[in-house]
């Protein structure tokens, strides 16, 4: 082969690379289905298969190293909330009518993040590069099916992909695929000259420890709250908006005359003309709310009433117990829980309980369990996302999120006093 040749075949396999990478930057860019971007990304899986032969070690060695951080990114922020993973799988379950295997989904979670995760791992220290790849390419084909579907059908909202880190599309998460896909091949299609790095003993050590290792931080994560919270309702966070910004009125009238409809800021129009009343009627109003939507949660009680602001906005110290689901809320804890419920109402303190389950539901959850405490009532959505435990405590003041705990970490009443030295205020 000629250095000229030599030389072309390497600028091909970087333009082909570069492409990629930045058709993955792009993904941002499209968040619905765009038929050109489509047909760039599938195109430049057909170019890598084509040119397949011009990719050099350095060229595979990138795209490889690019994959496996792609996916130990992916496997980890999924791993750090195996709940999260979890409520997504049960959700594909519910969309397509599985629903007995919903069971299933909380060691289905732990079993994908981490054979995600671990893929990652093998594939960037070159571990049995045949056999991982082969595992790899097995684990896109599934998801990229998977992904077609949900771009096409919509069957979830959001796949999880990249957990609560990162949200995509359905779409996007199909562009996302795609560009791994390309990426994928490179190394899959170079497997047989790759060379190995390291003897069978050391690759089964790795394998070992990353398996042990990662599972091993998935349970942590499941038995305790998620060590990373990628979501609103995390420790410090403000649930309430600083210096809020007043709502706009927009009305809508109609010349009884000609028919057209005009829209006008309140109080920004001739409200006090009697003449241009006498020609134009009112249509509609609409209210637009210009500070940003930190959560999606009402709290009601059993009647429709709105209690929001009333707990969220409390200036002193507030608890939410969350039991998004009585009939699956744990019962560990629940001496330890009854006894800080009393503490905190001789102390002043305001506890609440919040779920989602029926009130009948609630009447005999506190007559089995000897609580006395007000049940308010929200969707099962915003009350899992708020904390990855059934129950959950989360400690509130200012609208500022203070502390939340799993029902395995419930504190004494003691040990809050002294951490929050509740006698000295």
């Amino acid at each position: 082969m000629s250095e000229k040749n030599g030389n072309l075949m390497k600028i091909t396999g970087w333009l082909l690379i570069i492409l990629i990478l930045f058709s993955g930057y792009l993904i941002s860019c499209f968040k619905e289905f765009n038929g050109f971007f489509l047909f760039v990304l599938v195109a430049e899986m057909l170019l890598v298969i084509y040119f397949i032969r011009r990719f050099i070690h350095a060229q595979v060695t990138i795209s490889r190293i690019v994959l496996a951080l792609i996916f130990i990114y992916s496997g980890f922020v999924k791993g750090v909330d195996p709940v999260g993973t979890e409520y997504r799988i049960a959700d594909y379950f519910i969309a397509f009518g599985t629903d007995w295997a919903i069971p299933f989904a909380l060691p289905l979670s732990i079993i994908l993040n981490a054979a995600e995760f671990i893929l990652g791992v093998l594939l960037l220290f070159n571990v049995s590069i045949r056999i991982t790849s082969w595992l790899v390419i097995l684990m896109m084909a599934v998801f990229t099916i998977v992904t077609i579907n949900d771009a096409l059908y919509d069957p979830v909202p959001d796949c999880g992909c990249f957990g609560d880190a990162i949200i995509l599309t359905n779409w996007q998460t199909l562009y996302k695929n795609l560009a791994i896909d390309a990426l994928l091949l490179i190394v899959f299609f170079s497997r047989n000259r790759t060379v190995k790095w390291f003897t069978v003993k050391i690759e089964w050590a790795v394998l070992a420890i990353s398996v042990a290792g990662f599972v091993f931080f998935e349970i942590y994560n499941v038995r305790h709250l998620p060590v990373i919270d990628f979501r609103d309702w995390k420790t410090g966070n403000k649930m309430v908006n600083e210096n809020s910004l007043p709502l706009k009125y927009y009305l809508t009238y109609r010349n009884i005359v000609t028919g057209k409809e005009k829209e006008y800021t309140s109080p920004d129009y001739p409200y006090n003309d009697s003449v241009w009343l006498s020609q134009w009627e009112f249509v509609k109003q609409r209210v637009f709310d210009p500070n940003p939507r930190l959560h999606d949660m009402r709290i009601e009680d059993k009647d429709g009433n709105d209690f929001t602001a009333d707990f969220i906005e409390n200036p002193d110290y507030q608890f939410l117990f969350i039991a998004y689901d009585i009939s699956r809320t744990s019962l560990k804890n629940i001496d330890i829980t009854r006894n800080f419920i009393n503490k905190s109402f001789e102390s002043g303190l305001s506890f609440i309980a919040i779920t989602s389950s029926l009130p009948e539901d609630v009447y005999n959850y506190k007559q089995d369990n000897d609580l006395d405490l007000d049940f308010y009532y929200s969707d099962d959505v915003p009350l899992m996302t708020m904390i990855r435990s059934n129950p959950g405590l989360i400690l509130m003041k200012e609208g500022v999120v203070i502390e939340k705990w799993h029902y395995n970490d419930f504190p004494s009443f003691s040990e809050f006093e002294v951490e929050y030295q509740i006698k000295q205020d």
